[in-house]
């Protein structure tokens, strides 16, 4: 059993909700984010979604955008991500963690390294999931098989609009966990309508049979609480991105692990 599934199976035994905070790799210092994924992590993370940098990132809104662009400046790639998990690894080796990101960095690493290398290296490096925003169920099943057989998941984004047909793809091929976008929009946009999210998970689950977590435009203990009656998982990220932003560097895993903690105790209460 992966760690995401075993992770899943716990929190389900237990009657609670899946707590996955984003942060983008080498944000808002380069040296930083292991350290923070620690303190996510005792803060009650129980997976960590990390944002791989990328200079085109369709999907995200403009803090994460903003985050993204001061990593790429800093000299954060694909390399020095796996590099921050390998370092994150040595101390736990039981939280699941997911690449979030796009398909050129993956790319671009593969075209350095050899074609397969990256699911080679990063189930070495201790990842244990992928989300790629901009490869379709449709267009990527090789990609899908060779995760696969490094022993990683294949985590896939599901929207307002999604089709049933769009559903099934989904589900032919992803593993571990699926990611409802809860708004049309970029990450940060717009507000949550948790009414929608509770009409549309029903359906996913007529064709998805895997956990479903929910993101986008979920800020505050209030709105990630009622995410969580319906959902198996909550996903954060805009605004941890917003409060660690300025920190100065010794306050920065302070600041995530304190926010989390509040959405931690909304989610088990």
């Amino acid at each position: 059993m992966s760690r995401i599934a075993a992770t899943f199976s716990r929190l389900a035994a237990a009657k609670r909700k899946a707590l996955i905070p984003y942060v983008t790799a080498g944000f808002p210092y380069p040296d930083v984010t292991p350290e923070l994924m620690h303190a996510m992590v005792e803060a009650g993370a129980d997976v960590i979604e990390l944002g791989v940098p990328f200079s085109d990132p369709m999907a995200d809104g403009p803090v994460i955008q903003k985050a993204g662009e001061k990593a790429l400046a800093a000299g954060i790639g694909m390399a020095q991500v796996l590099a921050m998990v390998r370092r994150f690894r040595e101390r736990d080796s039981r939280t699941p963690v997911v690449l979030m990101g796009y398909a050129n960095p993956v790319e671009r690493y593969e075209l350095g390294h050899g074609v397969g290398a990256f699911a080679r290296d990063a189930a070495a490096a201790g990842v244990d999931g992928v989300l790629v925003v901009d490869y379709p169920p449709e267009e990527c099943e090789a990609f899908a098989a060779t995760l696969k057989a490094a022993g990683l998941d294949l985590i896939f984004l599901l929207a307002p609009t999604s089709t049933t047909q769009r559903m099934r793809q989904v589900a032919r091929v992803a593993s571990g966990y699926v990611y409802y976008v809860s708004l049309k929009g970029v990450t940060g946009a717009g507000h949550l309508d948790t009414s929608a999210v509770e009409q549309m998970l029903p359906r996913i689950r007529e064709h998805v049979h895997i956990p479903v977590g929910v993101g986008f435009g979920i800020r505050d203990a209030e709105s990630a609480r009622a995410v969580g009656r319906v959902a198996d998982a909550v996903v954060i990220g805009t605004r941890i991105i917003q409060l660690i932003e300025d920190q100065p560097r010794d306050a920065v895993a302070a600041a995530a692990a304190g926010f989390l903690r509040e959405i931690r105790q909304a989610l088990d209460s």
